[in-house]
């Protein structure tokens, strides 16, 4: 006796939970909520801002607004390679010592 009626609270503890889902489930359908994954509509679409051409820039040096043959021009003047002004005694020494410490690295058993 005591299993029929378990069996009988299961089915109608099954068929509660079915009712108040599918309940829950028209009323949030009937909601019409807007997308909030979805952007702005006054937002510029990204594939149109990769096209256009950018006519201001800011120096890296100081911040400064440049036009777009400023920018160049400094971005040509940084890149630039000044000359060394190390002392070619000192230019030996470090090459030399860069030299020792790859050799005792493949022969470490070396004293020098």
């Amino acid at each position: 006796m005591l299993t029929n009626q378990r069996k009988i609270k299961k089915v109608f503890s099954f068929i509660t939970f079915v009712a108040i889902t599918s309940v829950l489930t028209v009323v949030v359908s009937g909601f019409s909520l807007v997308a909030v994954s979805l952007p702005p509509s006054d937002d510029i679409p990204e594939e149109i801002l990769r096209t256009e051409i950018i006519t201001a820039a800011r120096s890296p040096v100081d911040g400064k607004l440049l036009t777009a043959a400023e920018y160049l021009e400094l971005q040509s003047q940084l890149s630039a390679v000044p000359p060394p002004k190390l002392d070619p005694k000192i230019r030996e020494n470090i090459f030399l010592l860069r030299l020792r410490s790859a050799l005792k690295s493949v022969f470490p058993f070396l004293n020098f």
